[in-house]
């Protein structure tokens, strides 16, 4: 494969953050937070919609085993806390945790992309 050489600032930091890191920063968020639900799901904890039923009225073409997969997923990467109370029946809610909070900024930019992007000019056509 043939090396290609471009010369440009934003590139040179790529690539540092390439070899410091051993892969791409974006890429290894997006392992994270990609896919087809998981954003979906971070978005709506984020603006507080936090019980399983609650997200599954959100998302109605997200099965109740993938909702509960993608949950423990964002669970054990420490982006979601889930607390559990002991009710009949059971009480679950989830909140973002400190590191799922960090990503409130990036779902804000998302969302005003989105908007000015693909809402607005759907509108006007």
């Amino acid at each position: 494969m043939k090396k290609v050489e471009i010369k440009s600032k934003r590139f040179d930091n790529m690539v540092q953050n390439i070899e410091k890191y051993g892969g791409c920063p974006v890429s290894a968020t997006l392992k994270l937070i990609g896919g087809k639900w998981k954003p979906l799901i971070l978005y709506f904890i984020n603006v507080d919609v936090n019980r399983f039923g609650q997200l599954q009225r959100m998302m109605p073409g997200c099965s109740k085993r993938m909702m509960t997969t993608q949950l423990r997923e964002l669970e054990s990467d420490g982006l979601v806390h889930r607390e559990v109370f002991a009710e009949v029946p059971p009480k679950i809610i989830y909140t973002l945790t400190a590191k799922g909070e960090s990503l409130r900024p990036l779902f804000s930019e998302l969302s005003k992309w989105g908007i000015e992007n693909v809402l607005e000019p759907r509108l006007k056509s």
